[in-house]
């Protein structure tokens, strides 16, 4: 695995650093305002990085959800939910906006001159755990890791951490742990780890989705994915836990989100020439290989069994997924059921593909295993 030089690992990235430096899924770019956005995925226009706005100082926007409020000493924040933040910026503040040549449009995205700062979930996992004490949230996420580091033959190299922590939002009686871990091989491995802490009567990692009442207050809007298809799919993923810390007596979630290690990145922006929908398509069909399907976008390779309506195509060859609920969705040589846009991808080799973003339909999108 390739990581990054050491002389980037210790603070955030500022000025001159900023010149050339790559990014990737879940690193968070900040501009002059204050805005915090999460890079999104791998592929990126020339000198630009399309992302999600996460995160706005409260000079700027303001939610009524509570669930929104962040502090940052006197500083607050409010979090963006759904496509509120997409929303933002195309009335206040369309400079991120960025062209995408392949789709035709624009994108929320950052262009390199207008990053104030970058900050790694590598270089922030390194910094809270400097400290030799630290606040009960540090002590739980330091528990935690020194858990899976000693059954597995990864080490701290191969995890950051996002959301709170990483923006250093974070409460140590209430935040959960949000970590990230980095490429295929260590995601394979640590899951492997999670299910046998899971299956472990004792251990203080549970599966976060074992019990089915783990989701009774979640507002749910997806069509054709029932709650209890969610929390199916979601026990298997292995990602999610829940962590009994015996020095707070709290059980506090913990997530490990998959990102690519830099050895696994390719960007696919150069290599599309144009992509245009072909309109809305429901089929089954046979995944082919996952291996990319806990990333983001999550990509599955298919081979069509049943177009159950659409326009019929030869060739549809993918599922790529901005969705995050259908991350690590579903396993090769698996049965799945789609609904999506379709697009047909003009390329060196020209293809279609089934899109499943945000859009007027989103919440009738689905990908799922066929039982």
């Amino acid at each position: 695995m390739q990581h990054e030089p050491m002389n980037l690992r210790q603070r955030p990235l500022r000025g001159k650093h900023l010149a050339d430096l790559r990014h990737r899924d879940r690193d968070a770019i900040v501009t002059s305002e204050g805005l915090i956005f999460r890079v999104y995925g791998y592929s990126h226009p020339p000198k630009a990085f399309i992302c999600d706005p996460e995160y706005a100082p409260a000079k700027l926007y303001k939610s009524e959800d509570p669930k929104a409020y962040r502090a940052r000493g006197r500083r607050v924040y409010y979090k963006f939910y759904g496509d509120k933040g997409l929303h933002f910026v195309k009335r206040n503040l369309p400079k991120y906006m960025v062209w995408h040549k392949s789709l035709g449009r624009k994108l929320v995205g950052v262009h390199q001159k207008h990053i104030n700062e970058a900050r790694r979930p590598s270089n922030a996992l390194h910094s809270l755990l400097q400290g030799k004490n630290g606040d009960l949230l540090l002590q739980a996420l330091r528990s935690l890791l020194d858990m899976v580091l000693q059954r597995t033959s990864l080490s701290q190299r191969d995890f950051g951490v996002f959301g709170s922590l990483l923006n250093n939002f974070y409460h140590p009686n209430f935040s959960d742990l949000d970590l990230i871990v980095y490429g295929s091989r260590s995601l394979r491995r640590l899951t492997e780890t999670l299910n046998t802490f899971h299956s472990e009567a004792d251990s203080p990692l549970q599966n976060e989705f074992e019990d089915p009442n783990s989701v009774k207050d979640k507002r749910w809007k997806f069509v054709n994915l029932s709650l209890k298809e969610y929390v199916w799919h979601q026990r298997r993923k292995r990602i999610y836990s829940l962590f009994h810390d015996s020095k707070s007596d709290r059980t506090i979630k913990a997530e490990f989100e998959p990102v690519k290690s830099w050895d696994e990145i390719h960007n696919e922006y150069k290599a599309k020439t144009g992509i245009r929908r072909l309109g809305w398509v429901k089929m089954t069909a046979r995944v082919t290989d996952d291996r990319e399907g806990g990333f983001m976008p999550s990509i599955y390779c298919i081979e069509p069994v049943e177009l159950l309506e659409g326009t019929k195509v030869e060739g549809i060859e993918r599922v790529v997924s901005f969705v995050e609920e259908f991350r690590m969705q579903a396993k090769k040589d698996e049965l799945v059921y789609i609904e999506g846009n379709l697009e047909t991808v003009e390329a060196a080799k020209p293809h279609h593909q089934i899109v499943l973003t945000y859009g007027r339909r989103y919440y009738e999108q689905v990908l799922k295993v066929v039982r």
